[in-house]
């Protein structure tokens, strides 16, 4: 029988970050050097099969710091953790290593200068996202205001207007949140903006790749998981620019029966977070039903590496 042509736009820059990059490699060099089990607080970066390939090779994931035993070292995610946390482990004298995303970790940092020059601090994110709560936990209770979306910034109260300044999340849409920091700006002029665009590189990235090719495309798949934020904000960006249709799945086997039905032009894309190997599976799986063509589409060639702890390069 012959098979219904597929045509799959493969979107580029796609998958691992740097920063996710780096937090794998913390963990696979913290098992060799010291042997399993390594212990994970929180998912390393959001995606299961690379938590259960770290889970084969000895690494526990765990919530909070009071599920790791005495004596085994213990590794922070990418996306970064409170201040408590760390005083948490070195109370209780562990060896630690952080996986925090360098430029997650430049939020923290920039959010802290302007606490200590006195400034009101909006942080635009969504609520209980873990970087947003490690960011968040930089500061005290109350020192930092949340702010997720258009209407919102319309209503924020802020107890000085002209003593202020905004953070954000480092995986939100690029379009949403131009929006929000359009709308503090008009209501609060004097505003500080980050010195350099808190919304990574990556993010960017992989949403330019989605805009080039969606108008093309009468379906999008991003692979990635459901609770990541780059990945939705990747499924969520193709419908805004004419995509008709996307959906966000982890692996091959969770695309639903008949939704490529009238499909001839599919793309293709996967979140931060999510390995190659993902998007492989899914063109192979694709293969046996479909007469797949692939072309791939580049918008920007990446280039960037992060350094390792200094613990573990030695």
């Amino acid at each position: 029988m012959t098979k219904q042509p597929l045509k799959i736009l493969l979107a580029g820059p796609r998958g691992f970050c740097a920063g996710v990059d780096r937090a794998i490699k913390i963990v696979e060099i913290a098992l060799d050097k010291h042997g399993p089990p390594v212990y994970v607080r929180h998912e390393i970066v959001h995606n299961r099969y690379v938590v259960e390939d770290l889970e084969a090779k000895g690494a526990v994931f765990v919530e909070e710091l009071e599920e790791v035993p005495a004596d085994v070292p213990v590794v922070f995610s990418a996306h970064g953790v409170a201040k408590s946390v760390f005083a948490e482990a070195e109370e209780r004298e562990m060896y630690y290593l952080d996986a925090t995303c360098p430029l997650v970790t430049k939020v923290h940092v920039d959010a802290a200068r302007h606490r200590k020059e006195g400034k009101d601090l909006i942080l635009i994110g969504h609520a209980g996202h873990p970087e947003v709560v490690g960011t968040m936990g930089q500061l005290r209770d109350g020192e930092m205001i949340l702010v997720e979306n258009a209407e919102q910034a319309e209503t924020v109260d802020v107890p000085d207007p002209d003593n202020l300044a905004f953070v954000t999340q480092t995986t939100l849409s690029v379009d949403d949140t131009a929006e929000i920091v359009s709308i503090l700006q008009r209501r609060f002029p004097n505003i500080e903006a980050p010195r350099k665009e808190d919304i990574c590189y990556a993010t960017t990235n992989r949403q330019a790749a989605v805009k080039d090719l969606a108008d093309e495309c009468d379906a999008l798949i991003v692979l990635g998981a459901p609770y990541s934020s780059n990945s939705n904000r990747l499924a969520e960006v193709a419908l805004t620019v004419g995509c008709p249709k996307s959906t966000l799945i982890q692996r091959a086997s969770d695309l639903e029966d008949g939704w490529l039905d009238d499909v001839t032009t599919l793309g293709v894309t996967a979140g931060a977070s999510a390995p190659e190997i993902l998007v492989q599976e899914l063109i192979d799986a694709l293969g046996e039903k479909y007469d797949v063509t692939v072309e791939e589409r580049n918008v920007v060639d990446e280039n960037v590496t992060f350094s390792l702890p200094r613990a573990l390069s030695a």
